[in-house]
């Protein structure tokens, strides 16, 4: 039905006939002229239509906003002075011919040319549509598509297989909430959609395939932020007889090609490590933005003598942190956006946020001003201001309670501050986490829990740990982050049963529910398992990074919302008492409190 994409005419189509079809974008009639700015996935091209041609004139006076049409036309130059530099076509347009109204179309519900923040998400997702038709967003899709290209051909070229992993498998008591599906051909039994592929990859290493990758959907039944779906993309990927740092330089220059072929960047080579207690300690988070420069300082030692219990206490349990963190040019903040900041950090659990404005540093005391330095003596007040080379002018926060609420409380704290400071760098700051922890401790679960995933091999060294001391054992894991967001995850796997087991143990998997549960795992760790590893990719998180996107909605053709429901087709949605027949299923109605009682 045309000969090319209106995106896609220039200068090169001078004098030629050519076919467009699409919508219209904007049509305009000057002074017995009209001009249809016509639209597809590809860009704009302007069409003219004379009234010399009556037929074909009359027929573009009917036309509206989102009318879907077919134009025949000639190229040529557009005169002087009307020149567009915004538009790719904007030196030629279209003499229209002919002209075919392919459909009609009501008033849309919003504009096509608005900006993501100019109307409602819920009205944007309820006609996605219409929202899919901006620019913005179809461009979106279109560098997700060229990523997932790259991706594969990267992949491909080094080796992997491209193997699909089943969407019914077994619930697992590990990681988020699963989503469940009932079976009817066994009745009272469910399957579960994956959370991620991890055991069958590991499965395909046993079994071989040696290089194995997948574009996969995943699922999980869990809260919702900017970043997170109930079901998203990831870009999976499992290799034998290899080391971590072999794995990480392989994806590493993965991530390193994407970027230069997609957005024109070269990013550092090689990408810098990091500990994960490090990270912690320096930052907050194990997924630290490296473009802001502003970090925590321990202040654990010069808080443990004096008499404010809030800052002694925890500097003197073992399980607690007191740390500073200093903001140049602080002082200029006022108290309502202190107070503002401190409501922040209670979102984390800090149960305040102490400060001290730093007026002038020579005059110790006296050039200061806070609430807590009546608590403070002189010398703890100096080591402060030395170990965190506050100057003039400057304000220092504190957080002190357990170190995982300062961490993220001061953490979280940290990056706002970066925003609403304009601290943050420009470009891209990409870093690997190594040497995290095996475990974590659960207090109120009272057990172990896996800082990743119980199929995280521990090293070698700390092997004969796993039972005896859970907490000291490090494991062979490693993140990428890029600008504070985890892009991919990954770790080396255990690949011997006896230590599979031990990690089990440690999470109190018994050998009951360790064999109901991956009986089948341990099974085949029995038939010569190789040495093997991966790493997770989220594609949706690296496509809103890449495309300056605020969430991962905007990035996915059809997104749930914050409360996992589709707007769009009203899922979910009640089924009828017939299909839950024959699944056996029956529902049971909320139990409602009697208000006449």
């Amino acid at each position: 039905m045309r000969s090319h994409y209106c995106g896609h005419i220039n200068e090169e189509h001078l004098d030629e006939e050519v076919e467009v079809c699409g919508w219209v974008h904007r049509r305009r009639d000057h002074g017995g002229v009209i001009f249809i700015d016509l639209r597809d996935r590809e860009g704009l091209v302007q069409i003219v239509f004379d009234p010399d041609i009556p037929d074909i004139f009359a027929t573009a006076e009917r036309v509206r906003t989102e009318y879907v049409l077919r134009i025949k036309g000639k190229v040529r130059d557009r005169p002087e002075g009307t020149i567009n530099t915004d538009l790719a076509t904007g030196k030629i347009e279209i003499l229209g011919l002919d002209l075919e109204i392919l459909n009609t179309a009501e008033t849309p519900p919003f504009q096509i040319d608005i900006d993501d923040d100019e109307v409602s998400e819920e009205l944007r997702l309820r006609y996605r549509y219409i929202d899919l038709r901006r620019p913005r967003m179809l461009q979106r899709l279109q560098i997700r598509s060229k990523i997932t290209q790259i991706l594969r051909e990267y992949l491909d070229h080094h080796g992997f297989i491209d193997v699909e992993t089943p969407m019914l498998t077994k619930a697992t008591p590990e990681g988020a909430r699963d989503y469940l599906v009932p079976s009817r051909t066994h009745q009272g039994e469910f399957f579960a959609l994956p959370q991620s592929p991890q055991i069958f990859k590991q499965l395909l290493m046993m079994s071989g395939l040696d290089r194995y990758y997948q574009i996969v959907r995943c699922f999980r039944d869990e809260d919702l932020r900017a970043d997170r779906q109930p079901e998203f993309t990831q870009l999976d990927i499992e290799t034998s007889f290899i080391s971590e740092e072999q794995i990480m330089e392989l994806v590493e220059e993965m991530v390193r090609e994407l970027f230069a072929r997609v957005l024109e960047v070269p990013l550092h080579k090689p990408f810098p490590q990091m500990t994960y207690a490090e990270a912690m300690q320096r930052y907050g988070s194990d997924k630290p933005d490296l473009r802001i420069p502003l970090e925590l300082i321990d202040v654990n030692d010069v808080m443990q003598a004096v008499e404010f219990k809030v800052f002694s206490g925890p500097a003197n349990d073992p399980d607690g942190r007191v740390a500073a963190l200093r903001l140049p040019k602080g002082g200029e903040l006022t108290r309502k956006e202190i107070d503002d900041y401190t409501k922040f950090v209670g979102i984390y659990g800090a149960r305040g946020l102490a400060y001290i404005k730093v007026n002038e540093v020579a005059k110790g005391r006296e050039g200061m001003q806070s609430p807590i330095l009546k608590f403070l003596p002189d010398e703890v007040i100096t080591t402060i201001m030395e170990r965190t080379a506050a100057e003039d002018g400057d304000l220092v926060f504190f957080g002190a309670d357990k170190a995982s609420v300062v961490n993220e409380s001061l953490g979280a704290l940290r990056v706002k501050l970066g925003h609403d400071r304009n601290m943050v760098e420009h470009g891209w700051r990409p870093l690997w986490v190594i040497d995290f922890p095996m475990f974590e401790y659960d207090e109120k679960a009272g057990r172990w829990i896996s800082l990743h995933h119980p199929f995280t091999a521990p090293k070698e060294k700390h092997i004969d740990m796993l039972e005896s001391d859970p907490g000291a054992c490090m494991s062979r894991a490693y993140d990428m982050i890029l600008n504070g967001t985890e892009l991919g995850g990954g770790s080396m796997r255990i690949h011997r049963s006896e230590v599979q087991e031990k990690v089990f143990r440690n999470l109190g998997i018994d050998e009951k529910e360790a064999e109901d549960k991956f009986g089948f795992l341990l099974n085949a760790l029995k038939y010569g398992c190789p040495p093997h590893g991966g790493i997770a990719f989220g594609l949706d998180r690296l496509v809103m990074l890449m495309t300056g996107a605020q969430s991962i909605r905007d990035v996915m053709a059809f997104p749930k919302t914050q409360s996992a429901s589709c707007l769009l087709t009203d899922a979910p949605s009640e089924v009828s008492q017939e299909q839950l027949s024959e699944l056996a299923i029956r529902l049971r109605k909320p139990v409602t409190e009697d208000t006449d009682s």
